[in-house]
């Protein structure tokens, strides 16, 4: 939209706010409000100042101010204020430099972009990740000193089995058979099409929605492919619409990789694709799985930086509570037609020429607690890495693996590694393994320095503080 049809649009629906919302590094929204008054044709484009200083991974004191620069192709009433509302997507700039803010999620998405399209390899890339999560009845935590520990429930988790309350007429899922209920086991359907509805009415087209496989309220809702930004954009879109929702119905979601210990935790399996020219660039009718050497070496440059991906892809100490075996869990560093705990899986839903346009890979270790534009261009970068380097994965050893890893010999087992088993590995990865990412400026030895950093303080507040279930292995020592 240009401005003139966004301030048409402020008066013909009354809106009273403009809201600016940005993504921090985590990949979490923040936003300020401002009225239509002070949205004038300056503010959209020279932007809208704010305190760097305040947002976790931006700026020290000395140099807090920064600007906000709407988005006016992001432009969309919100459905959740009482007030009418315009929401707008921002890029964050620096004053001094004038230019794109270097630490700005939005702007490494960007970056990533363009440095596809001078690659020469494609001139556009397409992803469809599936986000996953959980819709609580209820949720709470404290920490304490002297009081530590979590609480959830769910109507449908398996525990609620034995209640022995006037009003409990619900029958619950047992663990991991949470896959396709139909009401009333699936007490969600209502609230996922109020989702879907919502994120429609949005902009973002919707494939399916359905209960997943963790008994207690785990949920899945598939967007369909878009271009790198766009899609980054859509999952803040669609993970704001969730939480919302859901507060509406009086439940809470999390997007936590793994609440609930013995059950399945939450990914985001991210389907991607080069093109060029508009031609599927992954396609081959004739290559193994349909896959042409592109896709191959693309594949291979995912695997072979694997370990430092996963500083992105899966960001946070729940992550590895996440990635163990016998859950679906994508451990490992592999690549399969349809094995599930490969890291990299080939969808064979559709073959032949008439869907060539389908083919694409899945690369399984990201979870929803990753920030999609700073995941999304790190994959980017390291496939198309492997394509510079014409990485091929067979001769590399990653597969194709396509049998079940849990029935291999311990001989040939001993063959296939495994994702790295804590955050502090996949820091330590990304240390030693970042040129990939720094090619063309997408990401820069700044940015990195803060991601390390940061993530290095979050592991080792975890570290210092015990645990329930250390008072259970040794209060009685």
């Amino acid at each position: 939209m240009t401005f003139k049809e966004i301030k048409s649009l402020i008066k013909s629906k009354e809106l009273k706010i403009v809201d600016l919302k940005f993504v921090d590094p985590r990949g979490v929204w923040q936003h300020a409000s401002i009225p239509p008054s002070a949205f004038d044709e300056g503010a959209a484009k020279e932007g809208i100042g704010f305190d760097g200083s305040s947002i976790k991974g931006f700026q020290e004191i000395h140099e807090s101010d920064m600007l906000l620069l709407p988005d006016l192709a992001t432009a969309h009433v919100d459905p959740f204020y009482e007030i009418p509302t315009l929401s707008l997507i921002c890029d964050v700039y620096d004053p001094d430099k004038k230019e794109p803010f270097t630490r700005d999620p939005r702007n490494v998405a960007k970056k990533a972009e363009k440095y596809l399209v001078k690659s020469g390899v494609a001139d556009k890339s397409y992803w469809g990740p599936e986000a996953e999560f959980f819709v609580f009845n209820h949720l709470s935590y404290d920490i304490k000193p002297y009081k530590s520990g979590f609480s959830l429930d769910s109507i449908e988790a398996p525990w609620n089995s034995g209640n022995e309350s006037e009003t409990n007429t619900q029958i619950t899922i047992r663990p991991k058979e949470g896959y396709f209920p139909v009401p009333p086991q699936d007490t969600l359907q209502d609230l996922r099409s109020e989702m879907v509805n919502t994120m429609e009415a949005w902009n973002i087209p919707i494939e399916m929605h359905h209960h997943e496989v963790a008994a207690p309220g785990q949920c899945e809702i598939d967007m369909r492919y878009d271009n790198l930004l766009k899609m980054a954009d859509n999952v803040l879109i669609y993970k704001y619409v969730v939480k919302n929702v859901a507060k509406k119905y009086g439940k809470v979601v999390s997007f936590m990789p793994k609440p609930v210990f013995g059950d399945n935790g939450s990914g985001m399996h991210t389907h991607q694709s080069l093109w060029k020219n508009g031609k599927n660039l992954f396609y081959d009718e004739n290559g193994w799985a349909e896959l042409s050497k592109t896709a191959l070496y693309y594949i291979g440059g995912l695997l072979t930086h694997i370990d430092a991906l996963l500083a992105f892809c899966a960001p946070t100490t729940n992550s590895y509570r996440r990635l163990v075996p016998h859950y679906e869990a994508p451990v490992n560093v592999a690549f399969s037609k349809r094995n599930r705990s490969a890291a990299v899986r080939i969808p064979m839903y559709f073959s032949g020429p008439k869907n060539s346009k389908s083919k694409r890979i899945e690369f399984r270790p990201p979870d929803t607690a990753s920030n999609p534009y700073l995941t999304f261009s790190a994959l980017l970068m390291a496939g198309l890495d492997g394509i510079k380097n014409k990485i091929d994965p067979v001769k590399s050893g990653f597969g194709p693996l396509d049998k079940n890893i849990y029935e291999l010999s311990a001989e040939d087992a001993k063959k296939v590694r495994s994702v790295p088993g804590s955050l502090t590995e996949t820091l330590n990865a990304l240390e030693k393994d970042n040129k990939f990412l720094l090619e063309g400026g997408v990401f820069t030895p700044d940015f990195l320095d803060m991601w390390v950093s940061m993530k290095r303080t979050e592991q080792a507040e975890v570290a210092i503080r015990p645990t329930p279930y250390e008072f259970y292995l040794y209060a009685d020592m």
